[in-house]
């Protein structure tokens, strides 16, 4: 390999753990400057005191979105009922797959439920990924607190997820599938936004270091795809691939809505609870990871 493309590398990750080693080891009046419970509790203070300007900022980044298009806010149907209909389409009509206990309806509406958190997610992965480095301005605005930005990224992707939520409910209640488990809804949504944001916190300071990662999110969403059973229920995956899936955090999360949403039970397994530690662990270190880096970034963007 040539060593010339080496050297960039090298130079990017030896600054990188610098600052880290710096950052992490903090003097010991530092330290016992936060309050005891301050890891657990900065990051949902965080949100609430700035809840007024994330709304404010996400409703003007959907506009921004849709602005100048043909269909504008039609895309937020258009988008998750394309996408329903190439996936199921492609598995009924040239792969032949069939659910002996689910009609075809029933099924597309099994597949639906797993589709809309992922299209939630992948969203978020390919537009917050980059969301530091594209908002270079705000990084020295003593206003806006940069921790927000890649929040305000994910929660302008979950304007999709939601018109989508609101079809497939309609849907669900049509077909008489909507049970009582189905009020877990907001717990798994909640923890899906949680999770999210703590991933994004992750990628979006590391890919201040290595500008690369913005540029193979989309190869990463491929994958997730392929590697996620949207079709089938987690008895009917063979023993030997179950382990494979649960390093696949989105399969945890996928479970959980098709579970509460269209087979009417609590999620199987220790799908609900692996989500419940993931979305606390992830957001919760997260946060402190961003915070951290977040004194660098003026150096590097």
């Amino acid at each position: 390999m040539n060593q010339r493309a080496i050297k960039p590398f090298e130079r990017r990750f030896a600054g990188l753990a610098g600052h880290l080693s710096t950052l992490t080891f903090a003097s010991e009046s530092e330290r016992l400057s936060y309050p005891p419970m301050g890891f657990v509790t900065a990051p949902f203070a965080l949100l609430w005191r700035h809840r007024h300007l994330l709304v404010q900022t996400t409703r003007n980044d959907i506009r921004a979105r849709y602005a100048g298009s043909v269909l504008g806010m039609a895309w937020l149907v258009l988008l998750p009922m394309l996408f329903l209909a190439c996936y199921t389409g492609v598995q009924i009509y040239i792969y032949q797959v069939r659910k002996p206990d689910m009609s075809t309806t029933e099924w597309v509406a099994f597949v639906f439920c797993g589709l809309i958190p992922f299209i939630g997610f992948s969203e978020a992965l390919a537009s917050a990924t980059s969301s530091v480095t594209s908002n270079a301005n705000l990084i020295k605005n003593t206003l806006f607190p940069i921790e927000l930005i890649p929040v305000k990224a994910v929660l302008t992707c979950q304007c999709t997820q939601t018109v989508s939520t609101v079809i497939l409910l309609i849907a669900l209640a049509w077909l008489g599938c909507l049970g009582p488990w189905a009020l877990l809804l907001p717990v798994i949504w909640i923890a899906q936004v949680l999770f999210t944001i703590g991933v994004m916190w992750f990628l979006s300071s590391l890919n201040v270091y290595f500008r690369d990662l913005q540029n193979v999110v989309g190869i990463i969403n491929l994958m997730l795809m392929m590697i996620t059973p949207f079709g089938l229920m987690p008895e009917a995956i063979p023993a030997g691939v179950r382990p494979l899936l649960g390093v696949n955090p989105l399969y945890y999360l996928i479970t959980c809505y098709q579970d509460c949403l269209k087979l009417g039970r609590f999620p199987q397994g220790n799908s609900f609870w692996v989500l419940m530690g993931l979305a606390g662990v992830f957001f919760l270190s997260g946060h402190w990871f961003f915070s951290r880096m977040k004194l660098v970034f003026a150096d590097n963007v």
